[in-house]
């Protein structure tokens, strides 16, 4: 079972390969898989565990679901595996499930390519080549196109002082945006406010 599974993400590693920048469809991609029902996951360990920017329609929206893109031979760095899925869904939830780097909201497009939705990741606050850790306390959501150009960079955030001037100097239109924000992401801070006027 296994030997077949390995032997069908050999074929579709290939298939990528050999078609990088043309739109495939996943009846195509099920064919070159042998016809198995697990194709999709092999698609995913392609992603995930060796680092090839395989998009789909959450990626980009010219994308219809069903369709697959390989745009460069060079992967990326693969998915820690190290990290654990409950530390993913505490840092992602912990940060909003928002870009610490650029403000990206996960499943919108995104704010600097509007054709990508904007797909998050887990990001080390201070690199592991530089001593950093998979601890928690170390780790932030970071969305593709900042990953992408973030390798090293350790930015740090914007103090209240800072943040508050931002908000100032931003339209009534922006700050009002900000304010409904906000009040979603703290419904309950927002309801005792709101009885307290």
């Amino acid at each position: 079972m296994a030997r077949n599974s390995n032997g069908s993400r050999v074929k579709l590693r290939a298939h990528f390969l050999a078609n990088i920048g043309r739109v495939m469809d996943s009846d195509e991609l099920r064919d070159v898989a042998g016809g198995i029902t697990e194709w999709a996951r092999r698609v995913r360990e392609l992603r995930n565990e060796e680092g090839y920017q395989i998009l789909t329609h959450n990626d980009r929206s010219n994308l219809k679901p069903g369709e697959y893109l390989l745009e460069t031979l060079k992967p990326q760095p693969a998915f820690e595996r190290a990290i654990s899925k409950e530390t993913r869904a505490f840092v992602l939830d912990r940060n909003g499930f928002t870009c610490q780097m650029c403000g990206a909201v996960a499943g919108e497009p995104h704010p600097y390519d509007p054709t990508r939705k904007t797909r998050l990741h887990l990001g080390h606050i201070i690199d592991k080549s530089l001593g950093g850790t998979d601890d928690a306390a170390n780790l932030r959501a970071i969305c593709s196109v900042c990953n992408e150009g973030a390798s090293n960079a350790t930015l740090t955030r914007p103090d209240l002082q800072k943040l508050l001037v931002q908000v100032r100097r931003a339209t009534a239109l922006d700050q009002v945006s900000v304010m409904e924000w906000l009040m979603k992401k703290f419904p309950k801070q927002a309801k005792d406010g709101l009885e307290k006027t």
